[in-house]
């Protein structure tokens, strides 16, 4: 090969070395640029599928996290479990903004910093939760719809709520309705959701009880109507500085909040008619029943032959020979006895604060919680009258083997062995009626005391209002209602404010990934332009 051809070769192959650089490098960046706008493409899809995803997750189940000690911002599994039975629509409208909550629980908390009190008071729960209401709804075959509205800037969406509700409805209000039926929670309602509880120092929430509760009764689609005796001729039948308290408490905490529409009647002169009450509530009465009275009780629970009606009795625990009414309940084959149940080993603070045992499961029914005690302070001892008649009676609760009975009038002298006493009693009277059976029910309860408010609302630590309740809607035939334990709440931790928590969200939400993404696409330019 000569010299010349060795030159024009090398030219040549220069040549085609600086033809090929442009269309190397042509494809490099196409290489990267597909790879670029592939990978945005991708990121974007993957963006949209999560949050396609994130909607659908969010309406069957919260996706914010409760990392609280008390679980303050998630409903209990009681709750859940209603939400989820729920067959009908639900609106809940808060007649304030979303704000006034965290705005009341700073008012307080101020007036106790003015006493010297540093305490957290944090009402911003409320619409926490009622965002959980409408997530866990969607579970069920119904819907709860929660709204906050401006009542002077939109009268019209409350006044359709006011033509179906007797009382006012003003501002902080939480209005809770299905249908034509619609229950109101006042501000004091919405004040009373997070309640001191003085023998702890520390405050607990009641408001998801309340809430649950109103939510289960405006559904309740044959609410049990209740006549509740409360005067005879005009006076008390039961000693008011006595038994005030937990007749309230039994009245209003337990049958009211749970469903039940109870009306205060006069047993002497009101009328007790079967057709407008499915239920009588006689409270630790005083003095005896004239006979025209209990032929009026007696004719109600027949209810001309129907049957189907039910009744509660509480005998006083200290009066004794009312001779009408302890005829009216042999005739139901049960006898209330002069005697107080005393139990020194398994008792609360004192021997007459008895605990019980479920001595017929079927008409308890499940519990919550069932290693919580019952507590049956004061009570008589029942026992059972054998008759020839066809009564079914149940002895539902009773004390502990080392019970025992002391007389009535003495409070010392030990009446019987040792042993467990009947304190919850059932009777029932049946008839058959060609291939139905129609029954109808009286409950005796031994303890009065039982409804004391302090047992029937502490339900994360006594079963009496569980138990109680699930033995009236039993009994009674009522859809089951539901009690939700309270929650403590703990101090010791750290909390942010409703703006704290919104700061918070756009961080997590927005700041964080567009920091992430910018990144990302400086890493595709730079490996783009090398």
């Amino acid at each position: 090969m000569s010299i010349k051809d060795t030159d024009e070769s090398k030219v040549t192959g220069t040549e085609v070395s600086e033809e090929a650089a442009p269309a190397k490098k042509n494809f490099k960046k196409l290489k990267y640029g597909t790879m670029f706008y592939t990978t945005i493409a991708l990121v974007a899809a993957i963006v949209v599928v999560f949050n396609i995803m994130a909607g659908i997750m969010a309406k069957r189940k919260p996706m914010k996290l409760d990392i609280t000690p008390d679980s303050r911002y998630e409903l209990t599994e009681q709750s859940i479990d209603a939400l989820k039975r729920l067959t009908k629509d639900v609106d809940i409208v808060v007649t304030s903004e979303r704000d006034y909550f965290e705005t009341l629980g700073n008012s307080i908390e101020r007036q106790y910093a003015g006493q010297g009190i540093m305490i957290e008071i944090p009402f911003e729960i409320i619409p926490e939760l009622l965002d959980k209401y409408s997530v866990y709804a969607e579970q069920g075959e119904g819907s709860i719809n929660v709204k906050y509205v401006d009542m002077d800037k939109d009268p019209d969406i409350i006044n359709k709520y006011k033509e179906h509700y007797n009382g006012d409805i003003a501002h902080n209000n939480i209005i809770i309705a299905s249908g034509e039926r619609v229950e109101v929670l006042t501000e004091n309602d919405v004040m009373g959701m997070i309640a001191p509880d003085n023998s702890t120092m520390s405050f607990n929430f009641v408001g998801e009880s309340t809430i649950t509760s109103a939510i289960t009764n405006v559904t309740d689609a044959h609410p049990v109507k209740v006549a509740f005796v409360q005067t005879m001729n005009g006076a008390a039948v039961y000693n008011a500085d006595t038994y005030s308290y937990v007749v309230e408490s039994f009245e209003n905490t337990l049958l009211a909040k749970n469903g039940y529409d109870c009306t205060d009647i006069d047993i002497a002169t009101d009328e007790l008619d079967p057709a407008l009450y499915d239920m009588v509530v006689v409270y630790a009465p005083s003095v005896d029943f004239t006979e025209p009275i209990i032929n009026k009780l007696d004719d109600f629970l027949k209810n001309g032959g129907k049957y189907d009606r039910s009744m509660v009795y509480v005998p006083d625990y200290s009066s004794s020979n009312l001779t009408n009414i302890d005829a009216f309940l042999a005739d139901w084959s049960i006898k209330v006895e002069d005697n107080l149940i005393i139990d020194e080993k398994n008792a609360e603070m004192s021997a007459a604060s008895i605990m019980l045992n479920v001595n017929d499961p079927d008409s308890v029914g499940k519990l919550p919680n069932e290693k919580l005690p019952v507590i049956a302070p004061l009570s008589r001892e029942l026992t059972v009258i054998s008759k020839k008649n066809e009564d079914v009676v149940k002895e539902i609760l009773k004390s502990c083997d080392e019970s025992y009975t002391v007389d009535l009038k003495d409070m010392q002298t030990q009446t019987g062995e040792a042993g467990p006493r009947t304190v919850v009693m059932l009777s029932q009277k049946q008839r058959t009626e060609q291939i139905q059976t129609v029954t109808s029910s009286l409950l005796v309860i031994g303890s009065s005391a039982m409804t004391n408010n302090t047992y029937l609302t502490q339900t994360s630590a006594y079963n009496n209002g569980s138990v109680l309740l699930n033995i009236l809607n039993n009994m009674s035939g009522k859809e089951s209602g539901v009690i939700v334990p309270d929650k403590v709440l703990q101090q010791s931790f750290i909390t942010t404010t409703a703006k704290q928590a919104k700061v918070i969200q756009i961080i997590v939400i927005w700041i964080i990934p567009i920091i992430v993404a910018a990144i990302g696409v400086i890493v595709l330019l730079r490996r783009r332009n090398k």
